[in-house]
């Protein structure tokens, strides 16, 4: 019996930039749609998720404007909106404050939310969070709210974004209840707790890294900060937007099948391009848009294998700061406010008011940093066999939910279903994009990235709203 015109309801559970964005690619689709969107984000301003809200304007994006649109089909659309801000008063900045983008995302959202979209689709924000989406006897999910209610959704869409730093270091876990430890860095009033003359140990020296230093300087923090960086490196700047561009040479690489071979024709190709003038930087760039075939063409057993060695080297090539903050580290480690500690940190051990923190490096006995505060900014959890939301677990429980096999993310067929424990995608209707996808793409955090996934996604859904109602 066909489904009446309405409600069709498509749940999408997550309202940062990968959940806005396929809310608002399914305003854009050819209509008539009458689909009901809910999108479920505690937060009371959907759009900005985590990544785009702090109110900091000293957060840089890491990636010029050029490359941030919403849509792929209108790359210059951040651009131009980004044009008529305040911020753009003395010109366009070169890279925009990460709250500036979170106002585009609210923005544009916004609109969507006010009224419906001309192809019929409806948006509508619910400011509370998803408990568990069990199976109804219809074949659709009854997604409970913490609110109380509950929306029976023929297609339901995780979009749940990154989860907070593991403990670093066990099974000495005492730390954890120590007042100068930060397990999430981008906790609301973590950063307050913090004197400015008070000493802080940053595990991690990635993105959030430079985050963090950037955002203490700017609450007048000026007591030392030392880093424990495993291999020692920052990641790398951004060359000039006018660097010379690499011809993409994917066809060299889909053939093979190891790390070491794919590694060996890049450097020759970085060598190649030496000679004409044009940086490494070009080089990885070419390959933007065939990394997920890169990492897919490579068997289980290799894709670990890049995990354990080349992982780290390979976000610090790829996931690139502003020049500016690459200024900010030179700075602050010659005028001696900032150390990089290479090695990796083994133990953190409460000592009164402080934590001390062991850091190991292979051939070298154990070194001992201590501080009053640790801020763990050693990236986010991946692992959904470990990740104890109430949503979450009641999803692994029923089997429709199944972490990958090198705990990258979730289980999901080539549309982004998620694939049960027999191996089949799950009944009724579920669905996930972002981060839960690295497993299929490896690279799954980023704006380019995202948004195709979000424009594919929406597709997807509505060819199963025609099926189901056909």
């Amino acid at each position: 019996m066909p489904l009446a015109a309405r409600p069709y309801v498509l749940t999408i559970i997550g309202g940062g930039f990968a959940g806005t964005a396929l809310a608002l690619h399914l305003t854009r689709l050819p209509g008539p749609l009458p689909l009901d969107v809910a999108l479920i984000e505690p937060r009371p301003l959907a759009g900005p998720g985590l990544a785009y809200s702090p109110p900091r304007p000293e957060l840089l994006l890491n990636v010029r404007p050029a490359g941030l649109s919403l849509y792929a089909d209108e790359p210059a659309h951040f651009a131009q909106w980004l044009a008529h801000q305040p911020e753009a008063a003395d010109g366009v900045p070169e890279f925009a404050p990460r709250a500036t983008y979170g106002r585009y995302l609210a923005q544009e959202l916004a609109a969507a939310l006010a009224a419906p979209a001309a192809n019929g689709v409806r948006l509508r924000h619910y400011a509370t969070e998803a408990l568990a989406a069990p199976l109804l006897p219809d074949g659709r999910r009854a997604v409970q709210l913490a609110d109380g209610r509950t929306l029976a959704s023929q297609a339901t869409v995780l979009a749940l974004g990154n989860f907070p730093p593991p403990p670093p270091t066990g099974p000495d876990h005492r730390y954890l209840h120590h007042p100068g430890y930060h397990a999430d860095p981008w906790a609301t009033g973590s950063l307050a707790r913090i004197g400015a003359t008070e000493p802080v140990i940053l595990i991690g020296a990635g993105l959030t890294a430079v985050d963090m230093l950037l955002a203490l300087r700017a609450q007048g923090h000026r007591a030392p900060v030392q880093v424990v960086a495993r291999r020692g490196h920052w990641p790398a700047a951004h060359g000039p937007a006018s660097d010379p561009c690499y011809p993409n040479f994917y066809p060299e690489l889909a053939a093979e099948p190891t790390v070491a071979a794919t590694l060996r024709r890049v450097r020759r190709h970085i060598a190649r391009a030496a000679t004409q003038g044009i940086g490494w930087r070009a080089v990885i760039d070419a390959l933007r848009p065939d990394l997920g075939h890169i990492w897919a063409g490579w068997p289980l057993a290799e894709q670990a294998r890049f995990l354990r060695h080349l992982a780290g080297r390979w976000s610090q090539v790829r996931h690139r700061i502003a020049p500016s903050g690459a200024a900010m580290l030179v700075e602050q480690t010659a005028s001696g406010y900032l150390r990089t500690v290479p090695g990796r940190a083994v133990a953190i051990i409460p000592d009164r008011e402080l934590l001390r923190v062991a850091v190991a490096r292979a051939g070298q006995p154990a070194q001992w940093l201590a501080a009053p505060h640790v801020i763990c900014c050693a990236g986010p959890l991946l692992d959904y066999s470990r990740i104890t939301t109430p949503l979450v677990q009641q999803l692994r429980a029923d089997g429709c939910l199944v972490p990958d096999a090198l705990r990258l993310g979730m289980q999901t067929d080539a549309n982004g279903a998620l694939v049960g424990a027999d191996g089949q995608p799950s009944t009724g209707g579920l669905f996930t994009l972002g981060a839960s996808r690295r497993p299929a793409y490896f690279e799954s955090t980023a704006v380019p990235e995202l948004r195709q996934q979000a424009a594919a996604l929406a597709t997807v859904l509505v060819e199963r709203y025609h099926a189901q109602a056909h």
